[in-house]
């Protein structure tokens, strides 16, 4: 493998623009302009930033973010979305489109993961049912609100909680905010699965559903699903598989031969998953899809009004209005892959991540992997004189976009279409090796994130932490 200095990957490196680059560099405005800029001058301002923004994903430096890249794919799903750019599925009389294109969306991931053998198959009454949603985190909270009121009228459950490992995404954590339910976070193993003797203790007459991953984001392994929805099974309570990395990249991982523990319909005990179309769906952001073992649980999803002056409403999901060119362009995206460029996309990425693992495994003894991961790979130090955040930083300097861990301290690179290229995983572990290669020589450097992360990851009064992301997310809108 061909050594790469710091100096030479500098050279190579990508653009890093800023929103203080941005606010230096283009006017900004405040208030609406006296008179129209023209149209012209509005795009050729848009090309510019987005040629400034392309480099980092297009070259393969960002961690997930982008999943498919494809020129010709992306044009191709402008095109549907330019078709489709007024069509709204609140109104179903003028664009009865969006339904076809979503409901046919919701049934063929469905089949895809283990819907077809139940009851009358996806779509039917008795079948697995679902919705679309506008991502990942709206699929589970829609999820997790139709768990509260299915328990509420079923069950009279007032002071619901659900049992969360505490790998699962944060939007678990945002539903339980947002829908008034307690969350129990349980533990996870060394291998960074969930512990099912630790889930078994947490259940209490209150439960209304478990959690488990299909992978976890932070780590990429797949929580025991089997066991954990089987001991949901077994006390009535609900289990919801987040499958928003994996529903479009396991099913596949199977079929090539991978080792892919059950996680979807096909196991009993499974009453709800979410799949995000817009991630290895390789659909444009936007979209995601939240499953249900039966119609009769869906309904507790969604919204109805019957006495409104504005009339009789209702919505399946936490919008009214909604751009239906997205679910077109997701349409588009799936029937225009198919099977076929699934499987060979899946192909890909795991040849790649394979590289990337063995990499790791065989020339960074400082470093290990988290479990035993398919296509998202966290590692973290087992050198005290190898700061992980400090690579982190080292990284970021050379272009790199990944994601900073917490509890334990790691990295993690998710593999897409993005890093299939020839020479990836080579690539990568060049700059890791010169990245640990800096930190070594410069123990004690300052600045960076490696402090923000460090003291992050330590400090017991997770109040200020708390407080320092509310300001973070304050500066994305101040203006002065």
């Amino acid at each position: 493998m061909t050594e790469r200095t710091t100096a030479d990957t500098e050279q190579s490196q990508p653009n890093q623009p800023s929103i203080e680059g941005y606010r230096e560099r283009y006017q900004r405005f405040t208030a609406l302009p006296a008179s129209g800029r023209s149209r012209e001058e509005v795009l050729a301002e848009m090309t510019e930033i987005a040629s400034l923004e392309e480099g980092r994903w297009r070259q393969g430096y960002a961690s997930g973010s982008v999943y498919n890249g494809d020129p010709d794919h992306i044009a191709f799903l402008n095109d549907v979305y330019a078709l489709n750019s007024q069509s709204n599925p609140l109104h179903t009389d003028l664009w009865p489109s969006a339904l076809k294109y979503e409901s046919e969306i919701v049934a063929m991931t469905a089949t895809m993961l283990g819907g077809r053998d139940i009851g009358d198959g996806p779509g039917s009454d008795s079948g697995v049912a679902g919705t679309m949603s506008s991502g990942g985190s709206e699929s589970i909270a829609l999820a997790m609100k139709a768990y509260r009121d299915h328990a509420k009228q079923v069950r009279g459950i007032t002071e619901p909680d659900m049992i969360v490992p505490i790998s699962a995404h944060a939007a678990f954590d945002k539903a339980a905010q947002y829908f008034g339910i307690k969350i129990v976070h349980v533990p996870t193993g060394p291998d960074g699965r969930a512990d099912v003797a630790a889930t078994a203790a947490a259940i209490s007459d209150n439960t209304i559903v478990i959690v488990g991953s299909a992978p976890s984001f932070p780590h990429g392994v797949i929580d025991p699903i089997e066991e954990l929805s089987e001991l949901a099974r077994s006390r009535g309570i609900g289990f919801h598989a987040d499958a928003c990395l994996g529903a479009f990249v396991l099913p596949w991982a199977e079929k090539l031969g991978y080792p892919v523990p059950g996680f979807d319909f096909r196991l009993p005990g499974v009453t709800s998953m979410s799949a995000d179309t817009h991630k290895y769906g390789y659909a444009a952001k936007g979209t995601s899809v939240v499953l249900y073992r039966s119609a009769a649980l869906r309904r507790f999803q969604y919204f109805a009004m019957t006495d409104w002056p504005g009339g009789m409403y209702a919505s399946p999901s936490f919008a009214g209005s909604r751009a239906g060119a997205l679910s077109a362009a997701c349409w588009a995206a799936l029937v225009s892959i198919g099977e076929d460029g699934y499987l060979d996309a899946t192909r890909r990425i795991l040849a790649t991540a394979d590289s990337v693992k063995e990499g790791l495994d065989r020339d960074f003894p400082e470093l290990e992997i988290i479990g035993d991961p398919l296509y998202v790979i966290a590692f973290g130090s087992v050198d005290p004189d190898v700061d992980i955040y400090r690579i982190f930083d080292v990284l970021t300097g050379l272009g790199w976009s990944l994601n900073g861990l917490h509890r334990p301290a790691a990295l993690h690179l998710c593999i897409t279409l993005r890093h299939t290229s020839p020479g990836f995983a080579e690539r990568f572990l060049s700059d890791l090796r010169a990245s640990i290669a800096v930190v070594r020589s410069n123990p004690s450097a300052e600045g960076g994130m490696a402090p923000i992360y460090g003291m992050a990851n330590t400090i017991p009064d997770r109040g200020v932490v708390f407080d320092a992301l509310l300001d973070h997310i304050d500066g994305w809108y101040r203006m002065t």
